[in-house]
């Protein structure tokens, strides 16, 4: 197979900045004021999360990756897929270990990478097609507003990886569960990672590390706005939190003023006062029992054909399909 690079954009940096825009004046009016974590993910803070994903307290990676490389190729025989379709892709790395599943198997004809970063989807889908000769596909997009433009090119696996969907709180995840199964056909299928409850002191471990590499990365959020829209954030006065909420099972990302400040942000023509001691919410990340997980995907259409653990059940990897 010759190896074919395609990049469908449907989110312009224009569209982009149009949405940071609404959002940070809509998040910074609110009771409490909140940011999208989305807003980390600048070359920066894409750096500082891959440096996130080799700390020793932070094992989400190194067991979805156990899972994967135990039983990817199952995966691969159980889906007979040709299309694979990886949202929130980012560099693809874990996803290699699909990809050379499926390979070896002799179904793969095609990789479809999803991500909002147009510059890293470009450079990560040369990279995948000139190691493998494959045939790439990259969609620049949004998953809460462009699944439905995902190319439905042969029969598909769609992968949603690294408990990303814990950034979603339960009726964000609804909508996107719903959502997708409104692409999909009866004969494609669905791999979720998901992050399993645990004992809350490695859970909060995982999200405030010792060296405050979790902490930097939460903070490149007040940077992005400074670079984005202007704004004189001073990173450095707020103060990093992980905390646990035992009724909703997720983990809570914040940034707590030091001080009272004031903020303008230029390009909002806003203006914005912070307590000493207020707290601006930044990222939830929320964790799952296998049970709850079924009930939220039967809900939205899916049925889950099989599922695997790492060896010390921490991540629970999930693979499903429309329901009959």
């Amino acid at each position: 197979m010759n190896p074919t690079v395609s990049v469908d954009v449907h989110l312009a940096p224009a569209d982009w900045a149009a949405v940071l825009a609404t959002e940070v004046r809509a998040g910074l009016a609110a009771t409490p004021k909140v940011l999208s974590p989305v807003w980390f993910y600048d070359e920066r803070g894409s750096g500082l999360f891959d440096e996130i994903t080799r700390l020793d307290e932070y094992y989400l990676t190194r067991a979805e990756r156990a899972i994967l490389t135990t039983h990817a190729a199952n995966i691969a025989h159980l889906t007979g897929a040709s299309t694979l379709v990886e949202l929130g892709a980012g560099t693809s790395d874990k996803t290699r270990l699909l990809i050379e599943a499926m390979r070896d198997h002799g179904s793969l004809e095609r990789f479809i990478p999803f991500d909002v970063s147009e510059q890293t989807l470009r450079s990560a889908s040369a990279t995948i097609a000139d190691e493998y000769g494959l045939s790439v596909r990259a969609v620049v997009g949004d998953f809460h507003r462009h699944l439905a433009l995902l190319p439905r090119e042969g029969r598909r696996l769609i992968a949603f990886l690294g408990g990303t969907i814990g950034n979603l709180d339960p009726v964000q995840r609804q909508c996107f569960f719903t959502a997708l199964s409104t692409t999909m056909e009866a004969d494609e299928w669905f791999l979720i990672g998901t992050d399993l409850v645990k004992d809350p002191h490695r859970l909060l471990a995982a999200y405030d590390d010792a060296r405050g590499v979790t902490a930097e990365f939460n903070r490149n959020a007040l940077r992005v706005l400074n670079l984005q829209l202007g704004a004189d954030f001073d990173p450095e006065a707020f103060d990093h939190l992980a905390l646990w909420n035992v009724e909703e099972a997720w983990i809570e990302m914040r940034l707590r003023a030091r001080r009272a400040q004031h903020v303008h942000i230029d390009q909002l023509d806003l203006d914005v006062d912070f307590a000493a001691g207020e707290d601006l919410w930044t990222e939830i990340s929320a964790k799952f029992t296998p049970v709850g997980l079924g009930e939220e995907l039967a809900s939205a259409g899916f049925a889950i054909e099989a599922s695997w653990t790492d060896p010390d059940g921490d991540f629970l990897l999930t693979l499903a399909r429309l329901q009959d």
